[in-house]
Order: C-alpha cells, then sequence, then structure tokens
C-alpha cells in the first residue's frame, strides 16, 4: 500500500486564520474528522475521508452536510463510554488506511488532559514508525527517539524546547544553539531545555537514549 500523509482534526480549539493559511500550503492524501472537529471541517469547507466519534455535540445541520456524500466517506461511530480516546481511534484509522506521516489539528486547545493524553499519543505513533506532528497558531510538537538536524528557515518559531517523555534521557549533545549542551543527562522534572534558540542557519541534537518532546514555538 502507498505510504500516504493524514490530516487530523481533532475537536480542540481551532484558530480558522492560522488553519487556512496552514493548510493552503500542504497536501494530504487523507482527512480524517474526530467527532466535534467535523464541524471544524465543515467551516474550513473540507470533506474527510473518515469520520470518528459519537458526534452528540456536533449540528445535525453538519451531520446532514456529510452524510450527503454518501459512499465517500467512511463513517466511525462510536458510544462516549470506551476505552480510547476518539484521536486515538482515529489515528488507528488513518494507519489502515495507509498513513504513514500524520499531522494533528486541534489537539492543543481545551482540555488538559486530552492534550497530554494527545502527546502521548505521538508517542505511539512513532513506535509504530509513523512520523506525527501537532499544530497550532504558536506549536509544533513532535516526539524524539533520536537525533535531528533543525534548520532556521524551516523552524516554526525563535525557540525550541526539549522535556523528557521517558524518565531519563541520556547523553544529550547540542549544537549549533544559543545553549549548548555536551553528553548530558536529564530526567523527568527538569526545565534544562526548555526554550533553547539557533545561533545560525542550522543546529543538531544527538543523544544517546531516551525519548523527547520537541516543542518549535514563537511568542
Amino acid at each position: 500500500m502507498k505510504e500516504r500523509t493524514g490530516l487530523i482534526v481533532t475537536g480542540g480549539t481551532i484558530d480558522f486564520d492560522f488553519a487556512r493559511t496552514f493548510l493552503a500550503d500542504q497536501a494530504f492524501d487523507k482527512i480524517i474528522a474526530v467527532d466535534g472537529g467535523l464541524t471544524a471541517l465543515s467551516q474550513l469547507d473540507l470533506k474527510p475521508d473518515a469520520v470518528v466519534g459519537d458526534f452528540d455535540t456536533v449540528e445535525e445541520s453538519v451531520l446532514s452536510q456529510y452524510r450527503s456524500f454518501s459512499g465517500e466517506i467512511t463513517w466511525d461511530i462510536h458510544k462516549p463510554e470506551k476505552d480510547e480516546t476518539d484521536t486515538e481511534l482515529a489515528i488507528s484509522t488513518a494507519m489502515n488506511l495507509g498513513c504513514r506521516k500524520l499531522v494533528l489539528l486541534g489537539a492543543t486547545g481545551g482540555r488538559l488532559d486530552h492534550f497530554m493524553g494527545n502527546l502521548h499519543l505521538l508517542y505511539f505513533c512513532l513506535k509504530q514508525g509513523v512520523d506525527a506532528s501537532i499544530v497550532d497558531p504558536k506549536n509544533y510538537i513532535t516526539i524524539l527517539d533520536k537525533g535531528r538536524v533543525f534548520e532556521a528557515e524551516k523552524m516554526w518559531g525563535t525557540y525550541i524546547s526539549f522535556l523528557p517523555l521517558s524518565m531519563e534521557v541520556k547523553g544529550i549533545t547540542l549544537t549549533g544553539f544559543k545553549y549548548p549542551l555536551t553528553k548530558k543527562d536529564i530526567s523527568i522534572g527538569t526545565s534544562l531545555c526548555i526554550s533553547n534558540e539557533l545561533k545560525g542557519e542550522s543546529g543538531s541534537i544527538e543523544f544517546d537514549s531516551g525519548v523527547l518532546i520537541c516543542v518549535e514555538s514563537h511568542d
């Protein structure tokens, strides 16, 4: 099966001006709406390939709009009481559709527990060999289990932060950063690697073991 890029639109807070600008520069093979994300897609004038959720908060007019696309949209309707979040189910749907790169939109605003859960879902994606990220107007969030090079012209913003997701991350080396590190071990509970910046056109992180949350951001 061809490897595809997928967009997952969740029911969190979405800045529609940002969303329109961001999506205008992107091409997605599959679009999946998560519950209230279907309302967001309606406002963005986009048609999903699949929808996941219980849709108890979606207006009937929106449901009718998309039900009119008979046979073009896969509906995966679940009861509110279940073991997985709708976003996790949507990620599984995207993987089943052959998506190996995913962008989550609307995954940061709203309830903090859902946002934290979405961060952990990025790790789930990583372990499945799927390149997944969360985006909003100020942040681009990914999970790292190996080194990476960052180019200033491709950065989401001025700042870049690294937070341990594993209990310990060993041997961090930051090169080309305003605040460099050499073979530094960090553990959960530190803010050492918050709000760093590139010194020039590029910089890199290398580490021996562990998992990091990587946040590119701006004020």
